[in-house]
């Protein structure tokens, strides 16, 4: 007996079906296939031949791969009893659950006490997927392994691209080749990470960012994942995703995966970028003021790092706000006895050294120049320097001779003493004042994973949400080690880098582009000399990098000279002016023929308009620059482009170009078949090219 299942979201088909009542296996992800279709006849058509060297039949690649069925490949679960033996599923098919997006259906071994669950949800406006499994037991059991419901990966693929980095080089893609075997991607730090982002894209053969199939997958959780893309001895491929292994410290009677976010497209790398960014910032994301445009940052960080001084803050406060800062972010060392990063994180109150009438002479004169404020905790940690550490030592994770991590230990967020401790804290300074942002740092790895840990935090951040719904919340873990959908349920905006070199955030935005809009994605103006690199860079990068994103200042201000100061300011002003259709526009990486060249698209949602950002990261290696070729735009309808930052060109740009002497009238066909020709310029430059429909 066959059993078969469709759903459906106006772009893909996922079509799913078993036999003999055993686990479901997807048979078909991609493109809608006619609604006349006969899943019987599909599940026949893709079951493969046997041969010489295999068994009589090809054990399923199901939903959760079955050890029993003498998979050969990763099982789906890896489960043992209360006394630690180990336990084989047999799932047999008990019940399904489905409505016109949705799926679930439920599997049964009643000799050992176990259900499977599989969840699907389609989104028909942002067509992604929405995947998890669960696993209930009659009587608890330890779980080493559970994966989000498996699926297979597209034969006609050479290669997959998953995500490393490091601090301050985020995001990182890495073209890693198909072949026999698995490919195992882990992070085991108790957070996300800088250097395993839970993503990853298979382009089928000849796809780039804007042409050819591509699949791609997210695992939306915060606290450490397992990727597996295998391909099986038959050449079957299968892609799993879970928490990372062996965080599932205790036996229980419920685990359940993450989120698995999937979608495909037909449109490149882009189609998948701009249903994860859609989904995102659409479905996602809970914003306390939707209506409200993304203020301008400021972040005195890099201005002042520990050293408070309320008049000093005053005056820098002052300058941002000529400058059109609309938002201001009192940074690390407000609190405590916190001179430097050795002591007094836990002790959430106020320091009466450097704020004698407390925070509310500062938060006034920031609201009198019109802008909000926001200030800067690390819940999660714990100096041994510290009020709280010497009265509770018995709240910190793990042993007393683990390793320290910027002299660092990291509060046991399970124990609920400890997350009422930090709710009670916070809670009285957002009371204290008019506090409508919360920079939430993570600034070290954890010294063993353990999901309560994640879950822990996640109850304290919902629990301060529901207390204080006004409050925005970025979350930042030295930069970008914390990025991920689990975490964007809870909060508005990411910290994507504590590098805030132009250069190298031009390609961590690039990058990160595949799975982050505009919206959530902060990015600073950062000071003349990086702090990070050392690199001195021209105020116009810096400048227009910062604008492709939520744009934000992070430096001391008065540093800038008149010359800065006029650019800053006006294309902070270009920047306020576009935000409104910025922030619901779609990013389109473009393909550059100069390797030099890291170029984007924003593209209104209605197609009327669009901004072409085109960063030079390095030496172009010939003399003049190749065109450059658009995306997704109208073949037969007529654009007006004009090169906005045209005064920035150079006198080595000596020829005629008409970019540089106005707008030009140009159709959509052209722009995208043979491009733009830019001037010729400088390395560490850009080009921004506004766009219109006529």
């Amino acid at each position: 007996m066959k059993r078969c299942w469709r759903i459906d979201d106006g772009r893909q088909s996922l079509v799913l079906g078993s036999h003999q009542d055993r686990l479901a296996e997807v048979i078909y992800w991609g493109p809608c296939l006619p609604h006349s279709e006969d899943l019987n006849a599909l599940f026949d058509a893709h079951i493969m031949d046997v041969t010489g060297g295999m068994l009589d039949k090809n054990p399923e690649v199901s939903l959760c791969p079955e050890a029993k069925r003498s998979f050969p490949g990763q099982p789906g679960l890896i489960v043992r009893a209360g006394d630690g033996s180990r336990l084989l599923p047999d799932f047999r098919f008990s019940e399904v659950q489905q409505s016109a997006f949705g799926l679930t259906l439920l599997y049964r071994d009643d000799a050992l006490g176990l259900t499977y669950e599989a969840a699907f949800q389609a989104n028909p406006a942002t067509h992604v997927f929405a995947l998890s499994a669960t696993l209930l037991a009659d009587a608890p059991v330890f779980v080493d392994w559970l994966a989000a419901p498996v699926l297979p990966a597209p034969q006609l693929s050479d290669s997959m691209i998953d995500f490393s980095g490091r601090w301050c080089g985020e995001f990182k893609p890495n073209h890693v080749p198909w072949t026999a075997g698995a490919h195992v991607r882990e992070s085991r730090i108790g957070r996300t990470g800088h250097e395993h982002f839970p993503g990853l894209y298979v382009p089928c053969r000849g796809a780039t960012n804007t042409q050819g199939s591509a699949y791609a997958f997210h695992y939306g959780w915060s606290g450490g994942h397992r990727m597996i893309a295998e391909e099986l001895p038959d050449g079957r491929r299968q892609i799993q995703f879970g928490h990372a292994s062996d965080i599932e410290l205790e036996a229980a009677r419920r685990f359940e995966t993450a989120t698995l976010y999937i979608t495909s497209s037909v449109d490149g790398l882009n189609g998948c970028a701009v249903a994860y960014q859609r989904h995102l910032r659409d479905e996602i994301l809970t914003m306390p003021h939707p209506e409200r445009p993304r203020p301008v940052h400021y972040n005195c960080w890099e201005a002042i790092y520990f050293d408070h001084d309320v008049e000093e803050l005053k005056a820098i406060a002052n300058r941002a706000a000529e400058l059109g800062a609309e938002r201001f972010v009192l940074d690390d060392g407000w609190f405590g006895k916190r001179d430097d990063d050795t002591s007094s994180l836990g002790d959430w109150v106020v320091d009466d050294r450097k704020y004698p009438q407390g925070l509310t002479p500062l938060i006034e004169h920031i609201h009198g120049l019109g802008m909000t404020f926001g200030i800067w905790f690390e819940p999660e940690m714990v100096n041994e320097e510290s009020e709280i550490y010497r009265a509770h030592p018995e709240w910190v994770l793990g042993t007393d001779d683990q390793i320290r991590g910027r002299q660092q230990l990291v509060f046991d967020m399970a124990n609920e003493a400890v997350r009422d401790y930090l709710f009670d804290h916070i809670s009285a300074v957002l009371a204290a004042d008019d506090i409508d942002y919360i920079k939430w740092d993570h600034n070290r790895v954890l010294p063993f994973p353990d999901s309560k840990q994640t879950h822990g935090t996640y109850a304290l951040i919902d629990r301060l949400r529901g207390a204080y719904p006004d409050v925005e919340i970025e979350s930042c873990a030295s930069g970008g080690g914390r990025i991920d959908f689990g975490i964007l349920k809870r909060t508005q905006r990411v910290w994507l880098s504590d590098s805030n070199d132009a250069i190298e955030r031009l390609r961590i935005q690039h990058d990160a582009a595949l799975f982050l809009p505009l919206a959530v994605t902060g990015s600073h103006v950062g000071p003349r000399i990086c702090h990070t690199s050392g690199r001195v860079l021209d105020i116009r990068l810096r400048a227009w990098v910062a604008a492709q994103r939520h744009m934000g200042f992070e430096m001391d201000p008065r540093e800038l000279s008149e010359d800065e100061a006029t650019v800053l300011a006006n294309v902070t002003s270009w920047w306020k002016d576009n935000r409104n259709w910025m922030q619901i526009a779609d990013i389109l990486r473009l393909e550059s023929a100069d390797p030099a060249v890291i170029a984007e698209q924003q593209l209104a949602r209605d197609g009327s308009r669009f901004v072409v950002f085109a960063g030079k990261a390095a030496t172009s290696s010939q003399i003049a620059p190749r065109p450059l070729r658009l995306t997704n735009l109208d073949a037969d309808a007529r654009y007006r482009v004009e090169l906005i930052n045209k005064e920035d060109s150079v006198g080595l740009s000596r020829g005629y170009v008409a970019l540089k002497s106005g707008a030009l009238e140009l159709s959509g066909a052209y722009l995208m078949q043979f491009g733009l020709t830019l001037p010729w310029s400088f390395p560490d430059t850009i080009w921004v090219v506004e766009g219109q429909k006529l």
